[in-house]
């Protein structure tokens, strides 16, 4: 119905412009004199380029969109040159064309705008350039460009849009972090250390006084009851980087530096030599296995660059349903834009069932502080036994650079 209407309305704008020729001509022809055939030449050039517009096949116009690359990382430029080609010199009075973008890429800031007027008259080739200044996160498609030329009196316009596909995959932006996991939670406090250290409790070497922190199953009865004090096995210990990190993916204004965060933190850990998975429940729930190398970041990253915050389920309730957590034998790092009671007691008993400590990852907007509220649970965490490391966007780096409870 829409299609047949616009036929009609074209037709019926072909007619006027006929009426109006003849309207002039017989003019001309009655009131005859220099002026009357004056505005008779004068408009007779317009109405035929009108009638040519009317004719004109706008399926010989040949564009192309050429991208740089097709692999970007957030923040990043992006320069698209778009070419018109076509096979014959028919003037143009004026092209308008534009660039069909994603919604995602329609708001972020432009240097040059996707859509452009331009000025071919006889040229058969002929380009425009236009940059978006910060790419956003996210996997971006072109899809096609809008095409439309007019007469300068305004009766006709023709539009077409031409379908030229591609897709650019824009990673999070991540930060060099010098990678340094935490040891074990003892009484006298936490400490960092370059590694962190396992026991392998299947081979006892030797034994060792009793200390404050040790398991009630590492004393030996016998050594205790031959030296009248206690003694505790000491164990084979060897230095691991494994780390499980779960990722927070509920809505919230810091989503963004959450993804940031932890792309910056998994390319640390992999880069340091260490294997890491990931866990995360947007749209779907989506783990990875702990692995390393360069293949699995390249995995991690792509599946950070679709990530989208649409979990309905609160962080707590997250680490409560995925019955892998517990079987994971492994360091636990949790990263959220948000701490709640809730969240810290299921951290805690998750930190009590695997025996050691959890860190929690705490993520603030830049030179944003945390609230008095805040403030109380990352105390609580603290006695609970759960590490709170606050982390503000931009300072990154400042999150392995000493033990924090700020």
């Amino acid at each position: 119905m829409k299609k047949t209407r616009m036929i009609l309305k074209k037709v019926w704008k072909f007619i006027l412009l006929l009426f109006l020729i003849l309207l002039a001509f017989s003019y001309a022809m009655f009131q005859g004199g220099f002026v009357s055939w004056f505005l008779f030449y004068s408009f007779l050039p317009f109405a035929i380029y009108g009638v040519a517009i009317f004719f004109y096949s706008l399926n010989e116009l040949e564009v192309t969109r050429i991208l740089p690359k097709t692999d970007f990382n957030a923040g990043e430029p992006l320069k698209v040159i778009v070419t018109v080609k076509r096979a014959k010199s028919f003037p143009l009075f004026y092209l308008l064309i534009e660039d069909q973008l994603d919604e995602s890429l329609k708001f972020a800031p432009q240097q040059k705008r996707a859509k452009a007027l331009l000025l071919p008259g006889l040229k058969k080739e002929f380009l425009y350039e236009y940059i978006i200044d910060e790419l956003p996160r996210g996997e971006h498609f072109f899809e096609s460009f809008t095409l439309r030329i007019g007469d300068p009196l305004g009766l006709f316009e023709k539009e077409k849009k031409a379908a030229m596909e591609d897709k650019i995959i824009v990673y999070p932006a991540y930060t060099e972090l010098l990678y340094r996991s935490f040891e074990n939670h003892y009484d006298s406090g936490l400490t960092a250390s370059r590694e962190r250290v396992q026991r392998d409790t299947s081979m006892a070497t030797g034994v060792r006084d009793y200390q404050p922190g040790d398991r009630f199953s590492w004393i030996n009865w016998k050594a205790s009851a031959k030296r009248n004090i206690l003694m505790t096995k000491e164990f084979e210990q060897r230095q691991s980087h494994d780390v499980f990190v779960v990722m927070d993916c509920v809505p919230t204004k810091q989503f963004e530096p959450v993804v940031s965060f932890t792309a910056s933190l998994l390319r640390a850990i992999l880069k340091k030599g260490g294997q890491t998975g990931l866990l995360t429940i947007s749209n779907e729930r989506t783990s990875f296995p702990i692995r390393g190398g360069e293949q699995h970041l390249q995995q991690l990253f792509f599946h950070l660059a679709k990530i989208e915050a649409k979990c309905t389920l609160p962080f707590e309730k997250v680490l409560d349903t995925d019955g892998l957590l517990i079987q994971q034998t492994v360091s636990f790092m949790l990263i959220t834009a948000q701490i709640t009671k809730p969240l810290i007691e299921k951290a805690s008993f998750l930190g009590q069932r695997k025996g050691g400590t959890i860190t929690l990852f705490l993520i603030k907007g830049e030179k944003e502080a945390p609230m008095d509220e805040e403030r109380s649970l990352m105390a609580v965490a603290n006695a609970r036994g759960v590490r709170v490391v606050l982390v503000q966007e931009g300072e990154f780096t400042a999150a392995f650079s000493e033990v924090s409870f700020r």
